[in-house]
């Protein structure tokens, strides 16, 4: 993937770009900016890497509307857990935890805005 990173900085010249693994975001102020760039992206990803951008992951958002990005909802000021995260950990809570599972979660959950969540699994 670093080909992949090098064609977007150097290339596509995007300042705001951020990867994890096979996760990515490119952040701008112009929606059409964003609009064009996903079919250079896309035939990049296709012709070089033998890849596809999945339809139903690729979404254009304002910073408003929050950014769904690696099971968090990240917003200008704070992020909070992802709906699908929430419900599976809430599904988990009728489950006895570990020290260290409760630990792991508590971990997890230190990132965000996550207080009646960790209340509700630690109290």
């Amino acid at each position: 993937m670093n080909e992949f990173d090098q064609f977007v900085k150097r290339n596509l010249k995007a300042k705001y770009y951020i990867r994890y693994a096979d996760d990515f975001l490119i952040l701008h102020n112009n929606k059409k900016y964003l609009e064009d760039l996903l079919p250079k992206i896309s035939e990049f990803l296709d012709i070089k890497l033998k890849l596809k951008l999945h339809p139903k992951k690729v979404s254009i958002s304002t910073l408003a509307s929050g950014v769904d990005y690696l099971g968090w909802v990240h917003f200008h000021h704070h992020r909070v857990l992802r709906t699908a995260t929430k419900k599976r950990i809430m599904k988990k809570l009728n489950k006895r935890f570990s020290p260290e599972t409760k630990a792991s979660y508590l971990g997890l959950l230190s990132h965000g805005d996550t207080y009646n969540l960790k209340r509700r699994l630690f109290d």
